[in-house]
């Protein structure tokens, strides 16, 4: 998942970067332990950064860590809830000055890398945080490399759906999510004129923008060649295609400050029929007036732009300080964190995306129908690239579809966003 990231951080990210340059490697790192003996012995006291929501997805993780803890009696573990927009600014914060990073932390996807080509993870080759790494999905599992070096494991995945109220789509006279981006627009001024809610609810978030980017054949960088393409007609046409929804009426005209809740809210209350999340909001929704009966909840794949439907890819993964002072019992808190049983609680009771295929085998995991919905739109969605500037390319991004939302013309936001890429990598053409 992405939420909005500060200016702040991202630039905190950019001047870390620089000044870290000289300790890429990782190798001043505490050496790597392999299995032990008796991990039951293994004692000491570990704090995790979780940066789920603490009030619906919060619970499931406490009650894993007592599961832990009764498990592993000599460990303890201080769980500290960090908003996910602020957790990777403190991180780094923590990580250069050597006072206050947790032991381990959930970390996006995005992060991973350009936290270990800064020096402050664990490597965890050959150690017992990583169990079964053949079970591991291959997209989940490669956001965990660097420079062929493993830095974390994969927690859980996601990407994003159309998430619809049946019932306002049927008195609209729909009984199916529309499929393209031209019929979202339609089915969208139809809810508006026929029921009085709002057809769609945007959030105003870098993530949520890759759908329609990736619809119209776009992206953000061609890795392969080093080459920025941000700045493309595909691009253009796609920011087109936002503002398009949003001039039309289609799509409620969003404030550019708390437009996930603002949207959630919305959602949840009857007052827009359609937004796009992801498998993390599940259990938000769920506890809306209009959900209490979850049947009432449809997911679909996000409608296809002119080329196709492009939901990106997300999730998070579980990393260990390279400055901890406790490295084993870090270790077998991941591995527990991480094992088939333990993802499939966490998606059995929120609905999240496993990492490991075993998982989805799991009664409880089956039983979650919310899994199975989201599991083939997964299977289809658009790879990122985890490189250790891809957690830097968020912020210009969001200012961007802020500014375009305020006026902007594409063109001159795409223009502005791919000059700030060229700052943040200069060696790309």
């Amino acid at each position: 998942m992405r939420r909005v990231i500060s200016a702040a951080a991202a630039a905190a990210a950019l001047a870390l970067a620089v000044s870290a340059c000289g300790s890429s490697d990782s190798g001043d790192a505490a050496p790597a332990t392999s299995a032990v003996a008796d991990p039951a012995q293994i004692s000491g006291e570990i704090t995790w950064w979780d940066t789920t929501r603490p009030d619906s997805e919060g619970p499931t993780f406490q009650k894993l860590i007592k599961e832990f803890e009764a498990a592993y009696p000599k460990i303890k573990v201080k769980y500290v809830n960090v908003p996910s927009d602020q957790a990777q600014g403190q991180f780094q914060t923590a990580a250069q000055s050597g006072t206050g990073a947790p032991d381990v932390i959930r970390s996006e996807v995005a992060w991973t890398s350009q936290f270990a080509s800064l020096g402050y993870l664990q490597p965890l080759d050959g150690t017992r945080a990583v169990d079964n790494e053949s079970d591991y999905l291959a997209g989940p599992l490669s956001s965990t490399k660097y420079n062929d070096k493993t830095y974390a494991v994969p927690q859980v995945t996601d990407t994003l759906a159309l998430l619809y109220n049946k019932r306002i789509l049927k008195e609209a006279g729909y009984e199916e999510a529309p499929k393209t981006l031209e019929e979202l627009k339609k089915v969208a001024l139809d809810v508006k004129a026929k029921t009085g809610a709002n057809g769609l609810a945007l959030n105003v978030d870098s993530y949520f923008l890759l759908p329609f980017i990736y619809g119209e054949g776009g992206d953000l960088l061609d890795v392969p060649n080093k080459k920025i393409v941000v700045n493309s007609p595909e691009n253009a046409k796609a920011m087109a295609d936002v503002t398009d929804l949003v001039a039309s009426g289609a799509a409620a005209k969003p404030a550019l400050q708390d437009s996930y809740a603002n949207a959630m809210t919305a959602l949840k209350d009857g007052k827009a029929a359609m937004i796009y999340n992801g498998p993390w909001a599940l259990s938000e929704v769920y506890q809306g007036k209009e959900f209490k009966d979850k049947t009432n909840l449809g997911i679909a794949p996000v409608p296809a732009g002119s080329v196709k439907a492009g939901a990106p890819t997300g999730g998070w993964n579980l990393a260990i300080y390279a400055g901890s002072k406790n490295i084993d019992a870090s270790y077998e808190f991941v591995r527990f964190m991480s094992s088939a049983s333990s993802l499939a609680t966490v998606s059995g009771d929120l609905g999240l995306l496993p990492t490991r295929a075993s998982s989805f085998q799991d009664p409880k995991v089956q039983a979650n129908p919310d899994v199975a919905v989201f599991k083939p739109i997964l299977d289809t969605a658009v790879g990122r690239p985890w490189i250790p500037e891809g957690g830097q390319l968020f912020q210009p991004l969001l200012e961007g579809y802020q500014a375009l939302l305020a006026g902007t013309k594409p063109e001159d936001m795409l223009k502005q966003v791919d000059e700030q890429y060229h700052g943040i990598m200069k060696d790309w053409s």
